[in-house]
């Protein structure tokens, strides 16, 4: 119950996003929005880990920030797989991505486990 709760909340932030950032990521509707939240969490899950294992080094350096490039990866990544999903820019989906993790991490906060 508590993973459809997060797939919903992710679900209607993907599309208040894609509201308030209007000409640069654009969702078809509320069905593409649950396939990107889907697409997005397994991308999350399985590929971001060795991700960020084979680019340790740089994100040691950076202190952390070529997390922010990874994460834009996966939006990229996902436009990619969902047709009805179109990010314009890099920064764009960065925005989007940093946007996307901050409203999660504030909402699932909410969600008692």
């Amino acid at each position: 119950m508590n993973l459809l709760k997060k797939l919903l909340i992710s679900t209607i932030i993907v599309l208040l996003l894609s509201y308030f950032l209007k000409p640069g990521v654009q969702v078809d509707g509320i069905a593409t929005a649950l396939i990107v939240a889907v697409v997005l969490g397994l991308l999350n899950t399985f590929v971001k880990p060795i991700l960020v294992f084979f680019t340790l080094p740089i994100t040691f350096f950076t202190l952390g920030l070529f997390l922010l490039v990874i994460n834009t990866v996966m939006v990229y990544v996902c436009d990619y797989l969902v047709d009805g999903f179109d990010v314009n820019s890099f920064v764009t989906a960065m925005l989007f991505s940093v946007l996307l993790s901050i409203s999660q991490w504030i909402l699932y906060k909410f969600i008692k486990d």
